[in-house]
């Protein structure tokens, strides 16, 4: 039976998302917990998208099977009871066999976080920039984001994707007291992406670009022309999102499967 996890965690003692070797990753520290907590000797989680080392989540979805039928509301609570402090799960939802965290989204959107005074609360979960940049010509040339579809740009030399292209729906910036805070949405991400975005888009706000020097970055394609990364610390994934009345389509799926597999018990 096929479950999707609601994941919230701060990545800063973690390499990423995804497990490798010789590194803790947010998968690895999850996977063990749903073994313990379920007793399977192995238990695969796919995650809606990857984050890299430092990086948050405030919903990172997660698909994984798991041999028995069981109440969201039971997975929660147990996994919750066992799961570090820095890692915690929201919804659960039952889905169809099919259902894919990954494949089956429609957006996802990354908030980046700036604190315009030194905070000791948020050393781990904003950036801080002594000198405000100007926010409004920062949003100026965010607007070339929108209008363009190929951010070879912005992605990383050694990725694997297949190519460059993204639709990229919402880029702003806007400030909350201290905080500056970017948001970005898009059909996806390039590796490391949103951080080369905001690292460029810096250099806008600080006067080291112009708004037409930044669009020109992006239409030359070419990775050496794009600014450094914006640090980690400041960065969440943020919200991803599914088509109308997805749950309740794959809840009814899972409703059969489950009938199915009483059945079959019973016989």
């Amino acid at each position: 039976m096929r479950y999707f996890l609601e994941v919230t965690y701060d990545g800063t003692r973690f390499h990423g998302w995804q497990v490798q070797p010789n590194a803790l990753s947010v998968q690895e520290v999850l996977d063990d917990c749903l073994r313990r907590v379920f007793r399977v000797p192995q238990v695969e989680t796919v995650g809606s998208g990857r984050t890299d080392t430092g990086v948050h989540a405030t919903q990172q979805w997660v698909h994984v099977d798991l041999p028995q039928v069981l109440h969201p509301e039971e997975m929660q609570y147990k996994l919750n009871r066992i799961l570090p402090s820095d890692i915690s799960v929201g919804e659960v939802r039952a889905v169809g066999p099919e259902a894919h965290t990954r494949f089956d989204a429609i957006s996802r959107t990354y908030e980046y976080r700036i604190t315009l005074k030194k905070n000791p609360f948020l050393v781990r979960h904003a950036y801080y920039l002594s000198r405000p940049p100007d926010v409004a010509v920062m949003n100026q040339a965010a607007q070339a984001l929108l209008e363009l579809e190929d951010f070879t740009t912005f992605s990383k030399v050694k990725g694997d994707t297949k190519h460059y292209r993204c639709t990229i729906t919402e880029a702003f910036w806007r400030q909350e007291g201290d905080l500056l805070i970017f948001t970005i949405k898009a059909n996806r991400f390039l590796r490391g992406m949103v951080r080369l975005v905001v690292g460029t888009l810096l250099d806008v706000g600080k006067g080291k670009l112009t708004v037409p020097q930044f669009r020109e970055v992006i239409e030359k394609q070419d990775r050496s022309l794009a600014s450094g990364a914006a640090p980690a610390e400041g960065l969440f994934l943020h919200r991803v999102e599914y088509p109308q009345g997805y749950f309740e389509q794959q809840q009814a799926l899972f409703d059969q499967e489950a009938k199915a597999l009483k059945e079959n018990v019973e016989k």
